[in-house]
């Protein structure tokens, strides 16, 4: 593997990456910086948590000069948690070259917001907010030199497609495009092919669809016992811990039946304003509360060092989610354990999921069994002589 020098990063940028304890490159940084440095378009499948952020900041940070019309460089992300963290993500790294960064995201005042990315060399944004600025024409998209689509499996998943067509539409110069995504296939590979020239394809190959750092456990809970299950593994030695839950509702409840226990929490969910969820976030990170609840679309994104627990107190809804869900520990070479409770009723489609992601043993570990599926339909109860009922005839017409 090479280093950050022989891959072309400047001295400047070195320091900075040393300053926070950065001094070799992740694999997926080592694949993309050569090409993404030399302004190739770019095709890069990588796993959350492995360093892809770097991997199209370096090269922005790099090939962006001061005294180019602003913007310059646009990230298109799916959440507003991620736009915040890729800024501070590049803000230490941007300030070596007198770069300005900016995140637009809804939830704040459109006006100041504006202003600040007019002004900013490098624009962090989701989508709708974006698209929201340049219907007022409160933003020019007109100079950009350099497009990252940064987790775009997930801006499709969250129905933004529409939104990034306009965006990219609005593109008309030349320009270097980077496309991060989890996968590229089916339509989240037509998009990619559709907005990159001639893109050269990196892929970080793992040995199975899943967090490899990350412990995995499948506990069986019953809906009576499942808040005292929480409450045992909050218990063991972590640091912070992740709790995901379905709905909005069920955090909130969640929370309070565990405040009953005493055991303080916080929640985040759609229903939360933007400075509800980061100042949530905020005393999360510094450790003043060591448990969050939240919903799957609240932690898109979500990157904190401190995390070394995700529970999935609901299931997640397939083994994608599954992914991104355990993604939240383990990230960047450190380790985490992700645990998931398994009612009765969820016990086929999480063993489902678990084969999927050649969890099976893991799975099989604390006495769950793979099941068949459930049967559908009318079924039949027996006799109380214990004889199977008779089939019905046929009715006469």
């Amino acid at each position: 593997m090479a280093t950050f020098t022989e891959l072309g990063v400047s001295a400047p940028v070195l320091r900075a990456l040393a300053r926070r304890g950065i001094e070799a490159p992740f694999k997926i940084q080592d694949l993309v910086l050569g090409d993404a440095l030399a302004g190739r378009d770019i095709l890069a499948k990588s796993k959350t948590g492995s360093g892809k952020t770097l991997g199209f900041a370096i090269p922005i940070v790099e090939r962006i000069d001061p005294s180019m019309s602003r913007p310059a460089a646009l990230v298109l992300v799916p959440t507003r948690e991620l736009a915040g963290q890729v800024c501070d993500e590049m803000a230490d790294i941007a300030a070596t070259r007198n770069l300005r960064v900016a995140p637009v995201y809804g939830g704040v005042g459109l006006e100041k917001q504006a202003q600040r990315a007019r002004k900013a060399h490098v624009v962090i944004a989701t989508p709708g907010r974006l698209q929201d600025l340049l219907d007022r024409r409160m933003i020019t998209l007109d100079r950009i030199s350099i497009l990252v689509l940064d987790e775009a499996d997930r801006m499709l998943d969250m129905g933004f497609q529409p939104q990034v067509d306009r965006i990219v539409g609005r593109l008309t110069g030349p320009r270097q495009t980077m496309f991060f995504s989890a996968t590229l296939d089916g339509r989240v590979g037509q998009l990619a092919r559709g907005y990159t020239n001639d893109p050269v394809r990196h892929e970080v190959h793992e040995d199975r669809p899943t967090i490899s750092a990350a412990s995995h456990r499948f506990l069986p809970v019953t809906d009576d016992l499942k808040v005292e299950r929480l409450v045992e593994v909050l218990k063991e030695k972590r640091d912070l811990a992740l709790v995901f839950v379905r709905t909005k509702h069920g955090a909130d409840r969640l929370r309070k039946k565990l405040g009953q226990r005493g055991i303080q929490s916080l929640a985040i969910h759609g229903n939360k304003s933007q400075n509800q969820r980061q100042n949530a976030l905020d005393r999360f990170a510094a450790g003043h509360v060591d448990v969050l609840i939240a919903t799957d679309v609240a932690a898109r994104g979500l990157d904190l060092d401190g995390i070394t627990h995700v529970i999935n107190y609901d299931p997640p809804g397939d083994h994608t989610d599954y992914v991104h869900r355990v993604g939240r520990t383990a990230r960047a070479g450190r380790t985490g354990a992700g645990v998931t409770f398994v009612a009765p009723d969820k016990l086929h489609d999480v063993g489902a999921m678990a084969r999927t992601l050649k969890l099976h043993t893991e799975f099989e570990a604390d006495g769950l069994t793979m099941s068949a599926p459930p049967q559908r339909g009318r079924t039949q109860r027996p006799r109380p002589n214990g004889r199977s009922p008779r089939p019905r005839r046929a009715r006469r017409r």
